[in-house]
């Protein structure tokens, strides 16, 4: 599990297309990596495959390709990066599973005084998951959705996110990586399973 309260950033230093997937080699200034390590890049969940001093490999396979922009990502381009939260490790943002649901769009980026406001598209079918005030995670970062609109999202981002991560970098319409609360999802399946209960209508009409 990650809190998408990003370490640092990386480089794509390399990238190998292979039949099944696509090979990332990835400059970064981690110490102590191991293989089979999982590390949030880019806010997906990625199996250190390999690593020397300043940099680690990660596989990307299909299904990752698919639900990703990595298969756009190019060697130079900036990545976030987080690794699993230890079990004894302080949590500060919120529960991020690195489990990327769909891309975005920046639709909008501007400067109001020392902060940054970004405007998100919303993907198909995770409106539902999208509230004023509640968390997302774009490209691995835990944030806060500031404004709920039809067809988007609006997130403040301050000074610090903005410098030290890959926001600062970002342009209008390029794809962002989102992953909804999953504390939403579970909520929802809970009530379609109660839904489904005998007497459920019942006992809400009662209530």
């Amino acid at each position: 599990m990650f809190t998408g309260i990003v370490e640092t950033t990386g480089t794509v230093s390399a990238i190998d297309d292979q039949a099944g997937g696509r090979r990332l080699r990835i400059d970064a200034p981690f110490e102590g990596l191991t293989e089979g390590q999982s590390i949030a890049v880019e806010g997906a969940c990625l199996t250190v495959e390999d690593f020397g001093e300043g940099w680690f490999s990660v596989f990307l396979a299909e299904e990752t390709l698919d639900r990703t922009y990595f298969g756009t990502i190019s060697e130079g381009d900036g990545v976030n990066l987080e690794r699993a939260l230890p079990a004894d490790g302080r949590f500060d943002g919120h529960f991020v599973q690195g489990h990327v649901d769909a891309t975005a769009e920046i639709l909008a980026i501007e400067e109001v005084g020392d902060d940054w406001r970004f405007t998100f598209s919303v993907p198909d079918g995770q409106d539902r998951y999208l509230v004023e005030k509640g968390s997302i995670a774009i490209d691995g970062i835990s944030l806060t959705i500031a404004a709920r609109n039809d067809d988007s999202i609006e997130v403040a981002i301050i000074p610090e996110t903005y410098d030290v991560t890959t926001l600062g970098e970002k342009s209008v319409g390029d794809p962002v990586h989102v992953e909804v609360d999953v504390m939403a999802k579970y909520v929802e399946r809970m009530l379609q399973a109660d839904d489904q209960q005998p007497g459920w209508v019942e006992r809400a009409a009662e209530e």
